[in-house]
């Protein structure tokens, strides 16, 4: 689970006091244990609300009021998200952390709505919405959803690992002179990242959609009729491991969307420029 965690403001940071060498050291060492603990998500310090304003709401009508704000004990000075196993823990980091004020403070622990809190008023199509806003807010371009069709990908496969991935452009190198051997069904061609294993180590098949005999020596990957979400990759084409480690790492945890146990792949099609390495570049992730 997520939690916002908020440093309530005193007297003294409504005052505008700064911490002491010593308290932002403390503070920084606390928050080098969050890190290494895979507990913090981010946390920032804010300003007294003298330096602040609000918006408030009333029909048609907005009305903006300026800081300062008299009541104390409702205002945040800072704040952290953590991804937490349950409330508990929140409790106990939060129970290890030095006092954040030079008086005495109070920090307010509260859980993050998740997709499944909302019921079935959180209908897919908002869930797909909610998981492309995510994805913007990484820098990734926002992803379409689509209905994938059954095709079966036939090529050269190679295992690899995180390590040894770099390899990568070497396979197409070997494949490109050979793919007009294979009978295809239109110019495209798959990246297929498949049988993946708990090492991380993966199944790497580049090739294209055949429909007919292909060379004996050819592995070929069936990928089943399902949804997935489709990225479009605008950079050049030796970034694409940076767009997969950002989506795999950073958006599949947090978008809100069940993956499926399923080979993803990248798809390039007629418009992508094998002499500049631009263009025509999709990521597809399988969806449950």
């Amino acid at each position: 689970m997520k939690v916002a965690v908020f440093v309530k403001a005193s007297k003294g940071s409504e005052a505008g006091e700064m911490p002491t060498t010593e308290l932002l050291t403390a503070m920084g060492n606390y928050n080098e244990e969050l890190a290494k603990a895979g507990i913090i998500l981010s946390g920032e310090g804010l300003h007294p609300s003298s330096k602040g304003a609000r918006v408030r709401f009333s029909g048609k009508d907005r009305t903006v009021i300026d800081g300062p704000f008299t009541e104390t004990n409702e205002l945040v000075a800072g704040f952290w998200m953590w991804k937490v196993n349950s409330l508990q823990e929140a409790v106990d980091w939060v129970k290890k952390c030095p006092n954040p004020m030079m008086e005495d403070s109070e920090i307010e622990i509260r859980p993050v709505f998740e997709a499944e809190d909302f019921g079935e008023a959180f209908t897919p199509a908002l869930k797909e919405q909610e998981a492309a806003v995510r994805a913007t807010a990484l820098g990734l371009n926002a992803p379409t959803f689509q209905a994938g069709r059954a095709m079966t990908i036939v090529g050269l496969n190679q295992t690899y690992t995180m390590e040894t991935r770099s390899g990568i452009p070497q396979q197409w190198e070997r494949f490109v002179p050979r793919m007009r051997t294979i009978p295809a069904a239109d110019e495209s061609c798959y990246g297929v990242c498949w049988n993946t294993k708990e090492d991380c180590a993966f199944d790497y098949l580049t090739g294209v959609e055949a429909t007919g005999t292909v060379p004996a020596d050819f592995a070929s990957v069936k990928l089943p009729a399902r949804r997935y979400a489709v990225f479009s990759h605008t950079g050049h084409v030796s970034a694409i491991p940076k767009t997969i480690d950002t989506i795999w790492a950073k958006w599949v945890p947090e978008c809100g969307l069940k993956m499926a146990h399923a080979p993803c792949f990248e798809r390039y099609t007629e418009d992508f420029n094998p002499q500049t390495g631009m263009g025509g570049t999709e990521i597809w992730v399988p969806l449950e």
